[in-house]
C-alpha cells in the first residue's frame, strides 16, 4: 500500500501557531461555509506552515486565518451569489474584523506561495471537482490537450 502523506502534518515549531490560525477558520467555517472549506483551509494553512521560512511566523493569526480563507474562496467562487456557500468578500473581512487590504495582501501571498488559481485541481473543493474543467485535462509532452472525460471527442475521425 502506498504511503499517502498526511495534508496536515506540520513541523513542531509551527503546531501552536497552526492551531490557533485553524481553530479561527474552523469556526469561521462552521458558522459561514461548511465542512468541506474547512477541510480545504487547513490543508492549505498546513502547506504554508511547512514553507521554510514560514510566512505564518509573522503576523497576526487573525490575519492569516482571513487571508487563506479568502484564497480558498477566490479558487472556489466563493463570491459567486450562484454557489453555495456563498459570501462577499467584505463580508468575509468584516467577519474576521480584518481589513480589506490586510485581507487582500494575505490572500494574495497565499495564493502566490502556493501557486493558486481560480478552479486549481489542487485547491478545488471534492464537490466542485466534476464541475472543474482544469481537472478532467491530460497531459501530452507538457502540452494540454485532451479532457481525460471525454477523449474519444477529440481524435481524429476517418
Amino acid at each position: 500500500m502506498a504511503n499517502i502523506p498526511n495534508p496536515e502534518k506540520v513541523p513542531k515549531a509551527m503546531q501552536e501557531k497552526f492551531d490557533r490560525i485553524v481553530g479561527i477558520t474552523d469556526q469561521f467555517a462552521q458558522e459561514h461555509l461548511n465542512e468541506e472549506y474547512a477541510q480545504m483551509i487547513r490543508k492549505a494553512v498546513a502547506a504554508l506552515c511547512r514553507k521554510r521560512p514560514s510566512p505564518l511566523s509573522k503576523g497576526k493569526d487573525q490575519s492569516w486565518a482571513c487571508g487563506i480563507t479568502h484564497a480558498i474562496g477566490m479558487v472556489n467562487f466563493l463570491y459567486d451569489p450562484s454557489q453555495p456557500p456563498h459570501m462577499s468578500a467584505q463580508e468575509l473581512y468584516k467577519a474576521f474584523g480584518v481589513s480589506m487590504s490586510t485581507g487582500q495582501a494575505k490572500s494574495k501571498q497565499t495564493r502566490d506561495l502556493l501557486d493558486m488559481m481560480q478552479m486549481d485541481p489542487d485547491w478545488c473543493l471534492p464537490s466542485l471537482m466534476d464541475k472543474n474543467p482544469l481537472a478532467w485535462l491530460v497531459s501530452i509532452n507538457g502540452l494540454m490537450m485532451v479532457s481525460a472525460r471525454h477523449p474519444g471527442r477529440y481524435r481524429k475521425r476517418p
